[in-house]
């Protein structure tokens, strides 16, 4: 199965592991980094995989890859509030 044949939500999980992977150890991304990575058009359409990618991102959590902060703090993903980062797993 092809990138782009996989379905979006195991698409955005990927998004965010390469993402992360192509930046520092220490180093955070955005859930909309990873919305516009699997996006395949020219427009303002990834923001409706926003909330799909915070769902990818709860999913890596849950499986220890990933911890989801604000104001630089790990935080669990049910209570997150307004804008979240996503960092590997410390």
């Amino acid at each position: 199965m092809t990138d782009s044949e996989q379905p979006i939500d195991r698409r955005l999980e990927h998004a965010i592991l390469d993402l992360l992977e192509q930046r520092s150890p220490t180093a955070s991304i955005c859930p909309s980094d990873a919305a516009r990575a699997v996006y395949r058009g020219d427009d303002d359409g990834w923001r409706a995989l926003m909330e799909p990618a915070r769902d990818a991102a709860r999913r890596l959590v849950a499986a220890g890859e990933v911890e989801i902060t604000q104001a630089g703090r790990p935080v669990e993903p049910a209570e997150a509030r307004g804008p979240i980062r996503i960092r590997r797993a410390r």
